[in-house]
């Protein structure tokens, strides 16, 4: 008798797969005459391009959002950026949870991996958390929103308001306001705050939200001593990301202070409001209310970094993310010090933690490298542009200064490969193509010393 043959997947092949399979889908979805404005069917390219930007929450797009789609076409973007936000797995879970369909083992482990946890206990409840939360805080953002979009476009209000307050959650940075983005908005404070906080709830991560809704509930009881027992996590999460938007923000405003193609005409309160929106909405959001080709060279290295960082981990950012970025700081001012081990928030930080921030950090240097040098080889545009393209696609961040609807077949192809790698993970790309079964070597080679640095 003949034995079957079984493909069995890993985990994290299954995510990387489920991820590819809804582009495929959401690409042929937009592919239909009725996805299109005017009734004509979009160049594949331009749906494989918008359903691998919606899916990847990255917002970089070839053709405009609000004039290429019809209504269906948006509705089907936006349920791809929902998709994409939240991942394919926690939305199939969410679904088997509503049925009332048991959640085995393996689904437990494809959520464990999908949110790089540590354990998985509480999987059920986890995720159930995880989708209330998203969508009460994407309904008061939409909420939120309306008090703007309604009295300026009516009903149609009600709809871009939903889109904005998805997208911005999410770290999509896609609208369907215009071309510009949120240029047009620069100086309402209202839509500035808003999806200010979108932005930044999106990207903290959900671990973050438990930790400080459990700390919230016994401030009555501890005072402000309840955030000193925040996770290491946590804590570095919220530091870091703290940091970083107001080191931005301060550097934006410096650089962009005398530049009257940015913020140069804007009075004091616009110049500040502009360099904040400007220096969150790098943290992978993809946002713009200032347009990214005028901002001054030192502006734009300065974007490249904080694109770079991203958000925080287990969140709808990308990046390497805050906690990577600071293991390995702090790690490399351990190693000059001679410390033994690295310590943060009087907590030691494990090595294998360090490791796999070395590892992040060298695969997403790989990945650009490699995406910048190919795009560089197919179009003749400025080197600060190409390297803008490549980091907001890697990283998952959807600012442009100006290239991706100039971008050719192949370009194109170049920032799809690369969106999907941002989304996915480099180390995760790794492992499901690692198909060799660990195993223990019992005889382990000599070791010797070698000169580093």
């Amino acid at each position: 008798m003949k034995k079957k043959f079984r493909i069995t997947l890993s985990t994290t092949q299954t995510i990387l797969l489920s991820f590819l399979l809804a582009i495929l889908f959401g690409s042929a979805l937009l592919a239909l005459p009725v996805s299109a404005a005017d009734g004509v069917a979009v160049p594949y390219i331009d749906a494989l391009f918008t359903a691998t930007t919606s899916i990847c929450v990255t917002g970089l797009v070839t053709v405009p959002t609000f004039s290429t789609w019809s209504l269906f076409g948006q509705i089907v973007i936006l349920f791809l950026i929902q998709v994409g936000g939240l991942g394919v797995v926690t939305i199939m879970s969410g679904l088997m949870i509503s049925l009332h369909r048991r959640i085995g083992i393996r689904d437990r482990m494809l959520i464990q991996d999908a949110f790089n946890l540590n354990t998985l206990s509480g999987m059920v409840k986890f995720i159930r958390k995880v989708i209330a939360g998203t969508f009460l805080v994407e309904g008061i953002g939409a909420l939120l929103y309306m008090t703007v979009f309604v009295p300026e476009f009516g009903m149609k209000g009600v709809w871009i308001s939903l889109f904005n307050a998805v997208s911005a959650f999410c770290n999509a940075g896609m609208d369907v306001i215009s071309e510009n983005s949120l240029y047009a908005y620069v100086h309402n404070p209202v839509i500035n705050i808003v999806t200010i906080l979108l932005i930044v709830f999106g990207g903290i991560g959900y671990i973050v939200w438990w930790d400080l809704v459990g700390a919230l509930k016994n401030i009555r009881r501890q005072g402000m001593k309840c955030f000193a027992n925040l996770t290491l996590h946590s804590k570095i999460a919220l530091s870091v990301t703290g940091i970083l938007i107001l080191a931005g923000t301060a550097a934006v405003f410096v650089f962009e202070y005398n530049n009257p193609l940015t913020i140069g005409n804007f009075s004091l309160f616009d110049k500040l409001q502009a360099s904040l929106f400007q220096s969150v909405t790098t943290r992978t959001a993809g946002f713009a209310t200032v347009p990214q080709e005028d901002l001054t060279n030192a502006s734009a290295l300065a974007s490249l970094l904080l694109m770079f960082i991203g958000g925080s981990p287990v969140g709808t950012a990308g990046g390497i993310k805050t906690v990577t970025f600071t293991v390995l700081i702090v790690s490399a001012f351990a190693t000059m010090k001679t410390h033994a081990e690295a310590e943060l928030f009087h907590r030691t930080i494990p090595k294998h933690a360090v490791s796999k921030a070395v590892a992040v950090v060298s695969m997403a240097f790989i990945i650009l490298f490699a995406a910048t040098l190919l795009l560089s080889a197919v179009t003749d545009a400025d080197a600060l542009d190409v390297l803008y393209e490549t980091v907001s696609a890697a990283a998952t961040v959807g600012l442009t200064r100006n290239l991706t609807s100039d971008l050719n077949t192949w370009g194109r192809i170049i920032i799809i490969i690369t969106m999907y790698l941002g989304r996915v993970g480099p180390i995760s790309l790794m492992i499901a193509l690692n198909t060799k079964k660990e195993t223990k070597n019992i005889i382990k080679n000599p070791t010797e010393d070698i000169s580093v640095g």
